[in-house]
Parts: C-alpha cells; sequence; structure tokens
C-alpha cells in the first residue's frame, strides 16, 4: 500500500516557519504535491518534495493535500500533529516498495497489478451503494437482485451461481468471511466503514487461497496516530430510504480504537422488499513495544429483509415493481444475526523476521420462509491462520518469502419447514410440519508460500504454492434406517502453482504476466443427488489463469492506463441442474474458455486556482463460451457461457473546486444469454448516477459536508441480475428477471469534529 507522509518542522525562532517534506512508504521524496487552503494554492512541493508556509500563517491550519496520483485529504498542522498520511489512487508497483513488509498482511502483496478500491471511491456514490463501486472494475461484474442478494462475477467465473457468490474467497481484516461451503456475503459490510478493498482477479494470492475467481480483501477504516474524532453521517432518499452512521476513532503511538454503528432501512421499490439493518463494527490494535501487537475485531450485523424474487418477462415489462406472486402471497423474508470476531498478533523476531497469527470465530443464525418451505439454520465457524513472512537479500537486493497455513472449520445445522402461507388469512408464512433436519461438518486446510526475487534492477518474480485438503460429513437426523442419508466426502488434495513476472522498462512504463492455477469446490449441497445421497464421482472444477498486462504513466503521471489480456480453461465445470422449486443437483459437465481484454484509463489534473479534473474510464471486452457441454443428449459446445456480458463500460468524470466536488458515471452492460441454448438473452443497459457535494470547515476541529445525488437518471428499466436456466412449474411463465432500481434521489448531512 502506497501512502505519503507529511512531515512539519516548527521552529520558534524561525517566526513559525513551518518546512514540509512528503514522502512516499519507502522514503522516496514526492514532487508537485499542491498544497490549498481554502480552495487556493498557497504551496507546491518541490523536486526533493519540500515546500514551506508563509509565516503569515497561524497554526493550527486545515490544508488540503493534491496530487494526481493519490486521493484528496484534509490535514490540520500543529505543534503536536505533524504527521499525515494520503493514499494513492492507483498502486505503482515501484521497484523499491517492500513486497511483503515483516508485519501483519491484509493485502495480497502480488506484484502484479491488482485493483484497489477506496474509502474516497465508495464516497462518490450514494453510502448505500456498495455495487456501483465495484462494478468500475473491469472484469469484475456484481449482478444484484437486491440489497441482499449479490452475485459476484469475475472474468465469467461465478456466473452459474444461482443465487450468491461462491467462486471467490474474501476476508475482512484479514479474517476469512467466505464460510464452509465457499459461499460469500460481502452486503453485511457497511461501505462506509471501509478503507480499502482489493479484488485479485483469478488465483494469483496464493496467501490467501486459489480460487478461480479470484480473492477480495475488506479493510476497515482506522485512525491514525494523533488523530481522534467523532463522525455522524445521515442520509434520507427515495423509497423509504434513510441511513445514519456513526463513528469514534482514537489512535496514538500505542493504541488505536474504532466504534462505528450503522443503521439502514428502507421500504424497497418493489413489493416485499423492505429492508432494516443494523451494525457494530469494533477494531482496536495495542502496540507494547517495536516488536509485539495485538488486535481484535468484532462485527455484528442483524438484518431482516424482504424477498420479491425473480419475475417473468411478462410481469418485468408490465410493472417492474411486483413481486413473484408466491413470494409476496407467503411474505417471503430473511432473518440474519451474523457475528465475525478475531484476535490477531504480530511478533517481530528480528528487523526480517515476523509472525502474524490470528484466530477466528464466526456465527449466523438465518431464518428464511419461502413459498415451497421455511428454511431454519444456523452456522457456527472458527479457525486461525498464520503467517511468517521474512525480508533477505538476494544478488544484493530486498527479497522476501512468506510461508504459513488457514484452517477453517465450521459446522451447519439446517432443517425445512412446511410452510402453510396459503391456509393463513393472508397472513403470511405459518411453519407447519418438519420436513427434514441435517448438520454437516465442513472443514478445510490451507497451507502455503510464496518468495519474490528480484532477478535484476527492473526484473522481479514471484512464486507461490498452495496446498488445500477439504472434507464433508453429512448427518441426517430427521430419516432413519434404511432412508437414512448419513455420508462423508474426502476430497483429494489440490495443489496450485502461481508464477508472476513483473518488469520495469522505465519508472512510466511496466509489463508483467502470470500463470496460475485454481479450483472450486463443489458445495455439500451439489454433492447430493435428488435422493439426497453423497455423489462420489462429483468433484471440483480447476482450471489455469493466463495474463500478461502494462502499466503506463505518461504526462509526469497525469495520465494512467492499464491494459490485460487473459484467458482461463476451467475443467470438471461445476453446473447446477434444476430439481424442484429449490432443488438442485451438481455435476461436472465439462469444459468453458474465459478470454477478454481489459482497458483502464484515469486522467487527473489540478489548475492553479485549484480546480480539479478527473476524467476515467474502465471497459472490458470478453469472450465466454462453452468448450465441451453436453447435457443429456443436447450439446451446448460452441454456446456462449450463460449470465455473462461479453461487453461492460463504466466511466466518469470527478470535478472539484474549493468546496464543491461533483461526480458522474455511467455504467454500461451488454447483453447476455439467459439460457444455456442461447436462445434467450436480456437487453444491454445503461445507467447514469451523479453526486454534488458541499465540505466546509467551520473550524480547525469542525467539519460539515451536505450532499445530494440521484441514481438511474434516465430512468432506465433494466435487470440487475438475472436467474439463468429458470424454470416455470405448472403453467407458469419461467422467471428470468431481478428489475434494477428506477430513477432515485438521495441526500445527505455529515459531520465530524477532531479533537
Amino acid at each position: 500500500m502506497a501512502v505519503i507522509y507529511v512531515s512539519a518542522i516548527f521552529n520558534p525562532l524561525l517566526s513559525q516557519t513551518i518546512k514540509n517534506q512528503v514522502i512516499n512508504y519507502s522514503g522516496t521524496a514526492i514532487p508537485n504535491v499542491v498544497i490549498l487552503l481554502n480552495g487556493e494554492v498557497i504551496s507546491e512541493t518541490n523536486t526533493e518534495g519540500y515546500f514551506s508556509l508563509s509565516e503569515t500563517y497561524q497554526l493550527p491550519i486545515t490544508l488540503e493535500l493534491k496530487h494526481p496520483d493519490y486521493f484528496l485529504r484534509t490535514i490540520t498542522v500543529s505543534k503536536n500533529n505533524a504527521t499525515f498520511n494520503l493514499f494513492a489512487i492507483e498502486n505503482t508497483q515501484d521497484l523499491d516498495e517492500v513486497v511483503i513488509s515483516s508485519t501483519y498482511q491484509k493485502e495480497s502483496k502480488v506484484i502484479i497489478p491488482t485493483a484497489k478500491i477506496s474509502a474516497e471511491k465508495f464516497i462518490e456514490y450514494s453510502p448505500l451503494d456498495l455495487v456501483s463501486a465495484i462494478n468500475e472494475t473491469p472484469g469484475v461484474y456484481i449482478q444484484s437482485g437486491a440489497l441482499n442478494t449479490n452475485r459476484i462475477v469475475i472474468r465469467g467465473v461465478g456466473s452459474r451461481t444461482l443465487y450468491g457468490t461462491n467462486k471467490i474467497r474474501a476476508y475482512f481484516n484479514g479474517i476469512p468471511i467466505t464460510n464452509g461451503t465457499g459461499d460469500t456475503t460481502i452486503d453485511a459490510f457497511d461501505p462506509e466503514d471501509i478503507e480499502r478493498l482489493e479484488i485479485v482477479k483469478g488465483p494469483k494470492a496464493t496467501q490467501y487461497g486459489t480460487n478461480l475467481g479470484g480473492t477480495l480483501l475488506l479493510n476497515s477504516k482506522q485512525a491514525v496516530p494523533g488523530e481522534t474524532y467523532f463522525k455522524s453521517n445521515l442520509t434520507v432518499g427515495s423509497f423509504g430510504f434513510v441511513k445514519n452512521n456513526i463513528s469514534v476513532a482514537t489512535a496514538d503511538e500505542k493504541l488505536a480504537l474504532n466504534l462505528n454503528y450503522d443503521h439502514l432501512e428502507t421500504d424497497g421499490f418493489r413489493e416485499n422488499s423492505t429492508y432494516n439493518r443494523n451494525a457494530f463494527l469494533l477494531t482496536s490494535n495495542y502496540t507494547f513495544d517495536s516488536k509485539n501487537e495485538i488486535g481484535i475485531l468484532v462485527n455484528f450485523t442483524d438484518y431482516n429483509a424482504q424477498i420479491p424474487s425473480s419475475i417473468s418477462k411478462t410481469d418485468f415489462e408490465e410493472d417492474p415493481s411486483q413481486a413473484a406472486f408466491t413470494w409476496n402471497a407467503a411474505k417471503g423474508f430473511e432473518d440474519n444475526k451474523q457475528v465475525l470476531t478475531g484476535i490477531n498478533y504480530t511478533h517481530r523476531f528480528t528487523d526480517n523476521l515476523s509472525n502474524t497469527t490470528s484466530v477466528f470465530y464466526t456465527y449466523l443464525d438465518h431464518y428464511e420462509p419461502r413459498p415451497f418451505n421455511i428454511l431454519d439454520e444456523f452456522t457456527n465457524g472458527y479457525g486461525a491462520r498464520t503467517l511468517f513472512a521474512n525480508d533477505f537479500k538476494f544478488f544484493k537486493n530486498n527479497a522476501t518469502l512468506s510461508f504459513g497455513a488457514e484452517m477453517y472449520n465450521d459446522q451447519y445445522n439446517w432443517k425445512t419447514i412446511e410452510n402453510l402461507y396459503e391456509e393463513n388469512n393472508g397472513n403470511g408464512s405459518l411453519e407447519g410440519q418438519l420436513l427434514s433436519d441435517n448438520k454437516e461438518k465442513r472443514n478445510t486446510l490451507n497451507v502455503f508460500a510464496t518468495t519474490t526475487l528480484p532477478i535484476t534492477e527492473k526484473l522481479k518474480i514471484q512464486l507461490g504454492i498452495n496446498f488445500n485438503k477439504t472434507d464433508y460429513t453429512f448427518t441426517d437426523k430427521f430419516n432413519t434406517g434404511e432412508n437414512n442419508k448419513n455420508a462423508s466426502r474426502d476430497f483429494n488434495p489440490i495443489f496450485a502453482p502461481n508464477l508472476s513476472v513483473f518488469y520495469q522498462y522505465t519508472q512510466n512504463l511496466k509489463a508483467y504476466l502470470n500463470v496460475s492455477r485454481g479450483f472450486n469446490y463443489p458445495s455439500i449441497e451439489e454433492t447430493l443427488t435428488p435422493q439426497g445421497v453423497i455423489n462420489p464421482d462429483l468433484g471440483p472444477e480447476t482450471g489455469f489463469n493466463y495474463e500478461v498486462g502494462s502499466q503506463i504513466f505518461l504526462f509526469k503521471g497525469k495520465l494512467q492506463l492499464k491494459l490485460a489480456a487473459y484467458l482461463i480453461d476451467i475443467d470438471n465445470l461445476l453446473v447446477a441442474d434444476r430439481v424442484g422449486e429449490d432443488q438442485f443437483i451438481g455435476r461436472n459437465a465439462g469444459k468453458t474458455e474465459h478470454k477478454g481484454v481489459e482497458l483502464s484509463i484515469l486522467y487527473s489534473h489540478i489548475f492553479n486556482n485549484g480546480f480539479f479534473l478527473a476524467p476515467y474510464l474502465n471497459a472490458e471486452i470478453s469472450d465466454n463460451k462453452f468448450i465441451d457441454f453436453v447435457d443429456g443428449n443436447v450439446s451446448y459446445s460452441g454456446n456462449k457461457l450463460t449470465g455473462v456480458p461479453n461487453n461492460k463500460v463504466n466511466g466518469g468524470l470527478r470535478f472539484g473546486f474549493k468546496n464543491f466536488s461533483l461526480n458522474t458515471n455511467f455504467l454500461y452492460v451488454g447483453d447476455m444469454p439467459l439460457n444455456d441454448a442461447n436462445t434467450l438473452y436480456s437487453e444491454d443497459y445503461k445507467v447514469f448516477n451523479t453526486k454534488l457535494s458541499y465540505t466546509y470547515n467551520i473550524t480547525n476541529r469542525l467539519l460539515i459536508e451536505v450532499n445530494a445525488g440521484l441514481n438511474n437518471v434516465l430512468d432506465e428499466t433494466y435487470a440487475s441480475s438475472i436467474l439463468i436456466n429458470a424454470v416455470g412449474f405448472g403453467n407458469s411463465e419461467p422467471r428470468y428477471y431481478y428489475p434494477g432500481i428506477p430513477r432515485n434521489w438521495f441526500s445527505g448531512f455529515k459531520v465530524k469534529y477532531s479533537m
């Protein structure tokens, strides 16, 4: 993570002359950082990174720091508070950067470029909207059926998952939030609490597992030493939207403490779509001395969300605000209570060798009345993770080695109950007889090692290996005797190697390549046959990722271009065949090929009067298809992969002048096949969003912000998510479509008091 620090030197003998230097994380001076006071440029760093303030300025003084490669930040320079930081817009991967430092790791440390989304990017959207910020990333597409129904697709991987995300692995502050079946839910986390989200596309992040889709690393906000503040943000908007986030944080050289509370409620624009969430987040770190540090994490989320479900093409065209008939009649909903806790401890044996070990516990209590039955489940998960990091010399250059292991076990208890909503006089769901009662134990072990070697001053290679062992145990607590379905499945170990090569031609031109192997295990539900018996022949899908790319910086770094081309070959593709309204079985169906080109362009310029302009464009062109896919007597080989658009374009403009900022964004998503036969396609769509903000420092301690935004400005009717291969039961029409939200507004008021 690239950070710049501002060091202010106060000398009373020089009539309050303040000399400042701006440097990056490795200590290299950063020139051309613009210093603004009340929107006016008052100084700029020289070639050595220094700038000075006139003796007429009285301390404390509030300033803004701007640089094309770094995000804007407001700071207060005083006698007692002399160090501040800014986070980079993109990690430029300078060769002098330490690849894996001997500290607790919350980053992938992949030497080739990864996508990084900062808190500043989330701020450009409604605080309700985590999805739009992530959808700016080329190669990544989140289909969002509702606030609680999201499917993350990375380079086409994950498109066949019907209702959620299970082809990636995700971590929050270094603790896994992906459960034992591979399911990941990120909508339980508040965007206002996230400082940084890193997306690794493909199985490159060896130390975080090697899922074919990739890895998500979420990190929460934390006060920096010398900072204490109280912050509250209240936002209201269309369809009964109300959100309030309250944060209290403090930090010194020893202790950092952050406490956040979030409340969110909305009526939704569709029938049966109200949502209510309360969440608490506590993070803290304590440094005993230069060698020992401990940290804790406690996250609790409690939400209730009604489920309108998908609707047919006819209903979508006539009235997209309606819910599916049976879900509306049953008043279907889900009620969740989720806990994530963890403790991590870091010990530095020497300046070059350290270990971070964490233990964690997760709990999920989920209750979901559905038209066909009522699902009542709870999951207890626990695990441990240890990582050693060692810096050493290789050909007189800095090299690194990291290795460790992660163990995760969870126990999933679930039962289904008859739903008698049709006999409940229109009052919604009503429990009937018990239909099933099951328990699953799922165990996963990952052992990993990664080394980064500088071959020359310009050339680096990174080698990694991941070893995975997974097994399931299924206990049928409902049926007895010969009807009992008790079973277990012990998968063979999988080895996943990884090679990355990074070459820096010049400071402004860099190229890379990657070859890596990944895998996705079937969930235990997918391993069950329609009769509820474990299928011993069903195995994981495996594949190789091949990628080349480059980064180019022009016009003194004001213009940044990133270009990547990739090919992913997947064998033993896992597909879910629908055998009932909520019954699916898995099978290994064949091969798919995913290939594409991704482009990111960002230009940023700060004018002398303080006006800031930053247009950007992210685009992807892909070709995802079945190479070998035969279903019964029907061959789909050569068809396009279901549920994936071939084209996605995202772009916008960011403006800033004095206390005002304006952010605009558009998203174009191409059409995509709805079924494996490619006989039905969704319509392509365009969505345009905008947000205007005004920020003002009332005093050097008190800051306020007023903002307003408009989403889907053109009031486009579109499907924000689709259900592939939908089947109509009885005489009903297949329900393929989750309608996207129509034009809607929001407005917020933020206050921050620093002490």
